[in-house]
């Protein structure tokens, strides 16, 4: 494994690295530097809007989506330029949440399976910023069954009408497209019956309803169709093959979410280190034997990330690192912000204008640590996949893989 740059690589950090400098708004800088996870809040600007004014700065000067073909909106760069950039790009990064599942999940998911004409009207607007896209996945009664799915969608001419509800949809409230999988044959087992679809999310019948989050945040909604009708000519694949078509935009996911994991370590151990309690540093023997169990698990993932870059850098597809380093990293979050929390005692509930001195930063990561054990497949899906994918393990065992959907049982019907 080589951690050194290559000279072209050198080359396009360097040039990264000059154009941030001369065009990021190092007026945020401060701002996006303390702000904690689950919680990018600005004091004199809104983040939505302040990050489509970056990425259309960066899509003017080719600097977005890079890894897209430049017809689509792109740069055609290389895996490894884009995880060079991701680094330059450092805390100005956290401005491209709102367009992060447009441009990881949705976008790869158009570009495998839309039509040209598709591609050239969606993708560069995406990769502008110009247009906002959610994923329209998740539903209650579901859980992490994707596939366990219950909004209908029935064919009416050209049409598609759509009825249902979806649940845990990021950036549904300000997004002006959304990938949407549905059941269209409730008489075969349940991965076979399902279609996918983009619609306009200001469709008449359909309704977002934001979820207050514990965090004081409000990024989750839940999303209703009530007979939305959707042409034909925005469905993405064949009939009944909508879960070959979503696995592009699950596997998407799962690779943009581990490129961009945080762990909290560099934030508990600066804590720890200008911590002051009534018996001095907090340099006690426990305190430290916990940060450096976390040193060895945060330096075991940040070489296993390089381990994926190098085989980027040769062109070779990564291995399972995404996943493992997801399932590490989402516990090891949460253990990080309870701990900080104990320390940090009475002061640890403070919010609002006493969030500074109080450090409420752990008290936004420990309330938003679940989503990220939730968000791109559960431990237990992750689990699952690095047993049977990578170790080769027997599979889990699905009672309900050969049974049609209609005649699953359900709770209040045998």
């Amino acid at each position: 494994m080589n951690f050194d740059d290559t000279p072209q690589e050198a080359e396009f950090r360097n040039t990264a690295r000059q154009w941030i400098e001369a065009n990021a708004p190092k007026e945020l800088q401060a701002e996006l530097a303390s702000s904690s996870l689950g919680r990018i809040r600005l004091k004199h600007a809104d983040i939505v809007e302040v990050g489509k004014a970056w990425q259309k700065k960066k899509f003017d000067a080719g600097w977005a989506c890079l890894h897209w073909p430049k017809e689509y909106g792109g740069r055609g760069a290389s895996p490894i330029e884009r995880v060079i950039w991701q680094q330059e790009e450092g805390i100005y990064g956290k401005l491209t949440q709102p367009f992060q599942i447009g441009e990881g999940m949705c976008g790869p998911t158009v570009m495998a399976y839309g039509s040209e004409a598709d591609k050239r009207r969606y993708l560069p607007k995406l990769a502008s910023g110009e247009e906002i896209w959610c994923q329209l996945f998740s539903e209650p009664a579901g859980g992490s069954d994707v596939a366990g799915l219950r909004t209908r969608a029935e064919k009416r001419g050209d049409e598609w009408i759509i009825n249902g509800q979806k649940i845990w949809t990021s950036g549904a409230h300000y997004s002006d497209f959304g990938l949407l999988i549905t059941r269209t044959d409730p008489n075969v087992p349940k991965h076979k019956g399902l279609t996918m679809f983009f619609l306009d999310m200001r469709s008449k019948g359909v309704e977002v309803r934001p979820i207050k989050q514990a965090n004081g945040m409000q990024e989750f909604n839940e999303v209703y169709f009530t007979d939305v009708a959707i042409p034909d000519s925005q469905r993405l694949g064949s009939v009944g093959d909508g879960w070959n078509v979503s696995l592009t935009t699950l596997m998407n996911e799962r690779m943009s979410i581990g490129a961009r994991l945080a762990t909290g370590f560099p934030e508990m151990f600066a804590f720890c280190s200008n911590l002051m309690t009534e018996n001095g540093l907090a340099d006690d023997r426990a305190t430290r034997a916990k940060l450096a169990s976390w040193a060895v698990k945060a330096s075991g993932l940040k070489y296993t990330s390089y381990r994926a870059i190098s085989a980027l850098s040769k062109g070779e597809r990564p291995g399972p690192e995404n996943s493992i380093g997801k399932l590490v990293a989402g516990t090891m979050l949460q253990d990080i912000a309870a701990y900080a929390m104990d320390l940090e005692g009475a002061a640890g509930v403070l919010t609002g204008s006493d969030e500074e001195t109080a450090q409420g930063q752990f008290q936004q990561m420990l309330l938003s640590s679940p989503s990220m054990r939730i968000a791109g497949g559960t431990d237990e899906i992750l689990r699952n996949i690095i047993a049977e994918r990578v170790l080769g393990l027997p599979g889990d065992i699905r009672v309900d893989k050969d049974v049609p959907f209609n005649k699953v049982p359900t709770k209040g019907r045998s």
